[in-house]
């Protein structure tokens, strides 16, 4: 036995370093901001100080280790992993399910093994079924195919299981949203979709999976996913279910879809099917979709003008141009029947396109709203010949709107999939262009630089044998202001390392902006913020205990009144309604950027207000709120807020609507 001593001595030591020194009895967590402790360690994550952090992983407080390890969530430093391994063995449930949340953020394959040997194999009661769920999601982030296989095998839960069942399907989302997806992965998520003994929060899960993953054999789904949507009482499963029986593409489909399209009251779930119905037979599902463009609710309205512009047919274009010369219709569906008449007039039909093109120029030029402009200009680079009008007509405008869109609808003919052909040959015109995308460039116009940096590289746009002014972006990029312009450099510096042959590495933005932690400490319980519009109010449940940085810069921009007068700019069906731009374009903020704060939630209900992202730690003021659940944005967006009031209004919400003012509203003592 005594040959064995050393060996049995170094395994003890191995195993007393891989649980971090804590109490023997969990004490729970609890998380206090008004705390000056918390507040420091919650700052070293807001710095990316991970050394600092990981010291507090063996604090004896536990609300200091559970703060440590869930920062690695949003930093996602891959030097953490094995640190984050140990602490799955923490006595503290939420702890041990941060860490499991953080190792999948991170993303890294070395992650699979850890997250297994933190499997508890043995729970047959129960007691662990929070962290094998937090787990099971966690190796959807990272794990192998093989894994997946495993994941998928799981057959021994029971319907009671919620908990368990919720874990095994979120991680096989997150294998599918990397794009690894197996047959038996998709018939697993098929059955936890359609069948209605699992609990609605399993098949909520296996129904996004199917609309959003690619899947490639659809054979026989619609014998499935038909009945399931005719009888589903969820609207968060119904419109799910309606974009996958979509993409069936059978006749059976699409006559369950227009079936449920006739009877259905859910506004949200009507543009989904919609959406779907560019799946189907064009005349078979045509007479519905014209109907719905004189629907109540713009943004179903909106969903249907969209059909025609993305699946039109040239046969029909007149109807789209009669259509959007109706009195009193909506700028906003008769400038998208334009595109569509636009896209689809037929080439010999010259002196038709002729008056065309008149019509949507005088719909361009006496525009009050600058937005209307730029569904003009998008409309007018439906036709490859209207470039040089775009060009000079737009982009000398007062409206950092009309010249943002000036270079998107370039954009949009140079990606023309018959460029060349449209063009006769199309030399004269991609050097034309070339020199347009150069000039949007030399603005200084952070908005026209990044749609023309990101074009000039799109290899379908083939710009690399006309373009060779380098000088033109390496200028650029010194002009540019570090970090509120740093998604526009990132476009840019990506551009000049294509045309050099380099390899694109994305800068990160340094830490610029401390919290104000008297701002969270002076908030009240039950304090809300109060968003005033033209359509109606708007009140918000703020989450500080989840993102306390972005709370307190949110509030910060209140008590400035920054967000009074700002625009919402964009505004997409059944998805998000995002406002807060400084120059109404999605290019404009403060001048510094906010940490992204990524803790374990899930963005599975309506009404959750976000930040938006240039990539992590590029927040600034810009934020939205979505329509209904998107749980493709989970751990990569901030959510700091939640509707409690107001969905109604967010539903009416056009794009260029105002903020009137937004406050903070202090509970009545």
């Amino acid at each position: 036995m005594s040959k064995y001593l050393p060996l049995l001595i170094v395994c003890i030591g191995l195993f007393t370093q891989c649980v971090p020194p804590s109490e023997e009895k969990a004490m729970g967590v609890h998380l206090d901001f008004t705390n000056p402790t918390y507040q420091e360690v919650y700052d070293l994550k807001d710095r990316g100080q991970t050394d600092s952090l990981l010291a507090y992983f063996k604090s004896k407080d536990a609300t200091l280790r559970y703060m440590a390890v869930i920062a690695f969530a949003s930093i996602k430093d891959n030097a953490a992993i094995d640190s984050l391994a140990y602490m799955l063995s923490d006595p503290e449930e939420e702890i041990r399910i941060a860490a499991a949340y953080a190792l999948g953020q991170i993303g890294d394959k070395r992650a699979e093994p850890l997250l297994i040997k933190g499997f508890d194999r043995g729970d047959t009661v129960g007691i662990s079924k929070n962290i094998n769920a937090a787990i099971m999601e966690a190796i959807g982030k990272c794990g192998t195919k093989k894994m997946l296989d495993n994941l998928v095998s799981i057959g021994t839960y029971k319907l009671t299981d919620t908990t368990l069942m919720e874990g095994q399907a979120w991680g096989i989302y997150r294998f599918g949203l990397r794009d690894s997806t197996t047959a038996a992965g998709t018939a697993k998520m098929m059955d936890f979709a359609t069948s209605s003994k699992y609990p609605n929060s399993v098949r909520f899960i296996g129904a996004n999976y199917l609309s959003r993953i690619k899947i490639k054999d659809w054979e026989k789904a619609d014998s499935l996913l038909a009945p399931a949507l005719a009888r589903e009482e969820d609207y968060r499963i119904r419109m799910c279910l309606a974009i996958a029986l979509g993409k069936t593409k059978t006749e059976r489909a699409a006559n369950a879809l227009l079936l449920q399209y006739n009877v259905e009251r859910d506004y949200r779930v009507k543009c989904n099917i919609l959406r779907a119905f560019g799946n189907c037979d064009y005349e078979t599902v045509k007479a519905t979709v014209y109907g719905a463009i004189s629907d109540q609710s713009l943004p179903v309205a909106i969903t249907a003008a969209e059909f025609f512009v993305e699946h039109g047919v040239p046969t029909e274009a007149s109807t789209y141009w009669e259509i959007a010369k109706q009195p009193n219709r909506k700028w906003e569906i008769a400038m998208t029947m334009y595109a569509a008449a636009s896209k689809y007039l037929p080439y010999g039909f010259e002196e038709s396109r002729k008056y065309l093109n008149w019509e949507i120029k005088r719909r361009f030029e006496n525009a009050d709203s600058p937005y209307e402009k730029a569904a003009a200009l998008k409309a007018l680079g439906q036709y490859g010949w209207n470039y040089r009008y775009i060009r000079d007509a737009a982009y000398p405008s007062e409206f950092v709107v009309v010249r943002t869109a000036s270079v998107e609808a370039l954009a949009n003919i140079a990606r023309m999939p018959n460029f060349s052909s449209f063009f006769g040959g199309g030399i004269t015109a991609r050097r034309e262009l070339a020199e347009c995308f150069q000039d949007a460039i030399t603005t200084g116009d952070v908005g026209m630089m990044a749609v023309a940096a990101d074009v000039l590289r799109d290899s379908t746009a083939k710009f690399k044998t006309v373009f060779d002014s380098l000088p033109v972006l390496e200028n650029a990029l010194k002009k540019l202001r570090l970090p509120q312009e740093i998604e526009t450099y990132n476009e840019v510096k990506h551009t000049l390392d294509y045309f050099k042959g380099e390899a694109f590495v994305p800068m990160k933005p340094k830490f610029t902006h401390k919290i104000d932690w008297k701002i969270i400490t002076d908030l009240k319980p039950g304090s809300t913020v109060l968003i005033k519009t033209a359509k109606g109010n708007i009140t918000l449940d703020l989450l500080a205990d989840q993102a306390p940085g972005t709370v307190s810069n949110f509030l910060e921009l209140i008590k400035d009144k920054y967000y009074n007068g700002k625009n919402f700019h964009r505004i997409v069906p059944n998805f998000v309604a995002q406002g807060g731009c400084s120059r109404g374009d999605g290019y404009g903020g403060p001048s510094y950027a906010i940490r992204s704060e990524l803790p374990y939630l899930h963005y599975d209900q309506e009404g959750y207000v976000g930040m938006a992202s240039a990539g992590n730690n590029t927040e600034s003021a810009q934020f939205f709120i979505t329509y209904s659940p998107t749980p493709h944005l989970d751990g990569n967006y901030t959510i700091f807020a939640k509707v409690r009031e107001g969905m109604d209004v967010v539903a009416k919400l056009e794009v260029g609507d105002v903020m009137d003012e937004v406050n903070l509203v202090e509970p009545k003592s």
